[in-house]
């Protein structure tokens, strides 16, 4: 231990690795309601060369919230369109979005397209509507399968150039070439579909082009568990705290989906997906524990296993020598929602818990 170390009195308090939140919208919007703030989507379905690391606010609001809760890192992704662009894994905290950024392009983000345009509408449709609902799903699954055939085509002949100097230029483009780690599979595609049809489609997809998969959101997973653990595929959770997808669902699917992967030995990770309410994160995990999942494994859904599946366990998740010191201090659980955070390291440096609430807190809680 460092002469100058300072020390903290931890009696009575528990020492964990900081939080991990694999998917939300931190750092890209800040008030909903306010266009301005909100800079997850870019125009057009098709933004692969769109990365979030890019737009992240550093100063936005809504990080002191999320941290104080004992969130260290976050995945930041954009959505929008079918190909939404890359993901980033960012600490909370940091000057600039270049300091902030652990890893990026993290991932490409797929929503893949849905035959219906809401997961509860599961009602009859006229015939009318169904054909022109047919045709347009076909439409997009043509655009996404033509553009990464078109991305292949791409990578070959960038490969061709770099080869061969008697091949003066190609033409650049950026979209193409922001797939080509995609389709050489040296980046992973988080592939976002929630019910099985879908599910199944979006693997068969998958398939296709050879791409390395994390599958998203995927309330109907215990409808394709066999498919999943044949391509060892990894699940990304949530939200949990949400409803099912059909009004005939039991309505604890969302809850037990955690112990069916677990049971099966898929690995999967939790994630908020929201920017506000990224803070609940923990608790996201607690549902799943207070529905059959260990409650060792709901604590890794949110600490190691993100690390692991996105190829930074060497980093964070953990507190092991060598890894970034994202460290929290608390007065409890930090899966339970009386639990305080009392210390915040991120990157070994303490962290303020201040927020706007505590602010606001001691400016008012004296007035006259």
């Amino acid at each position: 231990i460092p002469a100058n170390a300072t020390v903290i009195d931890g009696t009575g308090l528990f020492v964990y690795p900081g939080l991990i939140d694999s998917g939300s919208h931190v750092g890209l919007e800040e008030i909903s309601s306010v266009p301005g703030s909100v800079d997850t989507a870019e125009l057009g379905d098709i933004n692969p060369n769109a990365r979030a690391e890019i737009a992240v606010n550093p100063h936005s609001n809504v990080i002191p919230v999320t941290r104080v809760n004992g969130i260290t890192t976050v995945v930041t992704e954009p959505e929008g369109g079918i190909i939404s662009g890359s993901s980033a894994m960012i600490q909370l905290a940091g000057w600039t979005p270049q300091e902030m950024t652990l890893k990026a392009p993290l991932a490409m983000h797929i929503h893949f397209p849905r035959l219906r345009s809401s997961a509860f509408d599961e009602g009859p449709q006229d015939e009318e509507a169904a054909r022109e609902a047919k045709k347009n799903y076909t439409k997009q699954i043509d655009k996404l399968s033509d553009t990464f055939r078109d991305a292949q085509a791409y990578a070959k002949a960038s490969a061709a150039r770099t080869n061969n100097a008697a091949i003066k230029r190609i033409d650049r483009d950026v979209i193409l070439e922001a797939l080509v780690p995609v389709v050489e599979g040296r980046e992973p595609v988080v592939l976002h579909a929630n019910l099985e049809r879908d599910i199944r489609a979006a693997l068969k997809f998958a398939d296709e082009f050879k791409l390395k998969v994390i599958l998203a959101d995927a309330e109907d997973v215990a409808r394709v568990i066999p498919e999943l653990k044949s391509r060892n595929i990894p699940v990304i959770l949530g939200p949990i705290l949400s409803l099912p997808p059909r009004e005939d669902d039991p309505y604890d699917l969302v809850f037990t989906n955690a112990k069916t992967l677990y049971e099966a030995g898929i690995p999967f990770a939790i994630q908020s997906l929201d920017s506000h309410n990224a803070r609940n994160l923990p608790y996201q995990a607690a549902a799943c524990a207070a529905f059959g999942l260990p409650k060792d494994v709901a604590l890794r859904s949110v600490t190691i296993a993100p690390a692991q599946i996105f190829g930074l366990a060497d980093k964070i998740g953990s507190l092991e020598t060598g890894k970034l010191a994202n460290i929290i201090v608390t007065d409890g659980d930090p899966l339970e929602i009386v639990t305080h955070v009392k210390h915040l390291y991120i990157g070994g440096e303490e962290i303020t818990l201040e927020t706007n609430q505590t602010l606001l807190w001691e400016k008012f809680k004296a007035r006259p």
